[in-house]
Parts: structure tokens; sequence; C-alpha cells
């Protein structure tokens, strides 16, 4: 069989729509969208064309969006952008012990700045308790950071109610969307956000492009600096071949939201099922919120493998999955989420993350399951 690639939540294959667009971008849109003669002023058109599409499809209105270069820059400038701008007002920021480490980094170093964070706790299934973000809210709190699903167990946050209660507090709250637009309905004039973050190649778009919602009543103090781009927020010659793709990447989502969320729920239950009839249910756990789930990632434990042996074992197979998010794969480290879960040692060690996306299928699915059983009685017979 060839490779099969189940890591689509670190990033995800371009779709040949999105490719086919940027590379007619790449050949005859070369001119700067700052440039006032007819080249600049083409590629003006195609800046502002994308964002009016994406922005559309988005909720929002077109000057709420400010592209980056991916995620972890538009969870940089939230933070950052936010705290800077409100550090007379308060130093207090809110977030959880699960977040993307865009988001913990930055926290970090806002701490380092004398800002002051408040890490929420999860429940064993990875979900916040609406509880304990009021008990942490203070006349000092500014921000609150929350991200819409976790990146590697999947769990959904329930952004609505955090929303809410932020609102009532007159505290600014930020969304790491990262890796809930694929799956999930996003309008962001909808939901009650102040500020939320995308990332084109988790949605079959280009890597090294993002976005950033800002609420038309929100500021936030520009982080680089040079030219007068993207509104004074985001100094820097736009990436339009890049945006190009990111906008028709939104699109085909859109057109395909529904199928898509019903296919990948589809893989992964019949991921469970055959791990189920090949190993047999009490030799795996299934890691998460066993209903409020982005429904492409599953992450699990198989107690009597660790993680790497797992994972250098179906790379082998010329399987590709994940220890969990990106940034940490390749380490030996515990995941922060499962650790945040408080999952017993055994089942920590030994989870391994498949993300699902564009070109899997059951068959697939059912022959990684195999092999899994395969590496199993290997690991059995050994001991």
């Amino acid at each position: 069989m060839n490779p099969i690639y189940l890591d689509h939540a670190a990033s995800t294959p371009i779709h040949p729509e999105v490719a086919q667009i940027m590379m007619k971008i790449m050949m005859e849109q070369y001119g700067n969208a700052s440039s006032v003669h007819s080249f600049g002023r083409g590629a003006k058109r195609s800046l502002n064309g994308a964002r009016d599409r994406a922005s559309r499809l988005l909720g929002c209105y077109p000057d709420e969006l400010v592209f980056t270069s991916g995620g972890t820059e538009s969870d940089n400038l939230a933070l950052f952008g936010v705290s800077s701008l409100l550090s007379h007002k308060g130093r207090h920021i809110i977030t959880s012990s699960i977040e993307h480490h865009a988001i913990l980094h930055s926290c970090s170093e806002l701490e380092r700045q004398g800002f002051q964070v408040t890490y929420l706790p999860v429940d064993s299934t990875g979900q916040i308790r609406i509880e304990d973000v009021e008990k942490a809210m203070t006349d000092e709190t500014i921000l609150i950071s929350i991200m819409y699903g976790n990146n590697e167990v999947g769990t959904i946050q329930p952004i609505e109610e955090i929303g809410k209660l932020a609102q009532s507090r007159g505290i600014l709250f930020h969304v790491d969307a990262v890796q809930a637009l694929e799956t999930l309905p996003i309008s962001c004039r909808d939901l009650p956000v102040d500020l939320m973050s995308f990332s084109a190649h988790k949605i079959n778009g280009p890597q090294g492009v993002g976005a950033l919602y800002v609420r038309r009543s929100i500021q936030l103090n520009a982080q680089s600096y040079g030219g007068l781009q993207e509104k004074k927020r985001r100094a820097g010659t736009e990436n339009i071949a890049g945006v190009e793709g990111f906008a028709k990447a939104i699109e085909l989502i859109h057109e395909q939201i529904q199928e898509r969320r019903e296919y990948y729920l589809q893989l992964r239950t019949t991921m469970i099922a055959t791990l189920e009839q090949v190993i047999g249910d009490d030799s795996f756990i299934v890691n998460g919120h066993p209903t409020q789930f982005l429904p492409h990632i599953l992450n699990i434990s198989i107690p009597e493998v660790d993680t790497e042996t797992l994972l250098m074992s179906l790379d082998m197979e010329g399987i590709a999955a994940s220890s969990g998010s990106a940034c940490t794969s390749g380490s030996l480290e515990l995941s922060h989420v499962l650790e945040a879960m408080k999952l017993s040692d055994s089942i920590m060690r030994s989870a391994i993350r498949f993300s699902f996306g564009l070109g899997n299928t059951t068959k697939e699915i059912e022959h990684v399951a195999q092999i899994i059983g395969t590496i199993l009685r290997r690991v059995r017979n050994r001991t």
C-alpha cells in the first residue's frame, strides 16, 4: 500500500485548486500592492478581493481581517498587541494549561515583562470549567485567550459561554481557531469573541499564511514596523499568492464543511471500531472528550507500547502519525496537554495522535489498525 498520511493536524496537503490559483498569481502578479503603478494596483486588487472573499465566509468585515504569516504570528499579534495597549488598565491575562505553544510561550514572555498570567486547569477530558474562568477574573484582567479545539486531543471548549462571561466583565476574548476552522462553522460576528486566529496550512492552503480577526471596536499595537500595510497593524509586503490561496481554501471549506465533518467522523469511527476488533477495546484508551471533539483528531493510548516505539514502527510501514503538536514532534517530553489532563503515566507515555484529512480512505484506516495489531503482537511476543 502507498504511504499513508495521518498527521493533518500538523499540516495538510495543498488542495489542487488552491495550488492552481497560487501558481497563476506567482507567474502573472508580481507587483507590490503598495506601489501606485498599474502592476501595484493589480496586486492591490488581488489582495482586496481575497480579503473580501475570506472575510465574507468568516463572518466579519474586510477591515477586521489582518493577514499574517500563520497561526503563531496571529496568536502573538493578539496577545502582545492587546497587552501592550491595555497595560495601563490592567496586567492580568487568563489562558489555559493546554494551549498551543504559540500562546504558552507568549504568555511566558509576558510574565517576564511584568504581566500576571493565570493558567486554567482542565478536567480529564481536556475541557475547561466555566466556574474556573469566572474565579480567575479580577479587576486587573484585560484578556482571556482560549483555543476553540485542542490540537492534540481534539477537545472543543465552551467558547460561547466563556465569551459571554468575558463580555459581561468588559474583558477582551481571543480564540485560537487554527484547528477548528476546517470542521466547525465559524462566524466571527456571531460569536462573543474579539480576536480569532486562523492558519491556511491546516485547511489545505499554503504554509506561511494566516489571519487574525480583530473586531472593529478593538485596537492593538503593531508588533512589526516598517510599512503601513494591514492598516498599520502588520508591516511588510503582503504575500499575495499565499493570501489568494488562503481565501480559496476557506471557500472550499465553506462549501464542503458538513461533508468533511461527516467523512472525518466516519474515518475516526472506523479506526476505533477496527482497533476494537483487532486488539480489543480493553487494549487502548481514547483520550479527550467523548462527545465534544474535533472529528478529524483521534488521540489514543496503547499502554503496552510506548509512543516512540509505535511511531517508529508505523513510520517503517509508511504510516505518518504524531505524538502530539507539530512543534514538539520528535521530542521525548511528555505532552503538556495530557499532563494537564492528569492522565496516568502509562497513558501519557503511550499516546499517539492520528489526524485525518483529504485523501484518506476507510481502507487506509482499516489497514493502519491492522498494522497496529501486528506491532502490538510483536511487542507482546518479546515480553
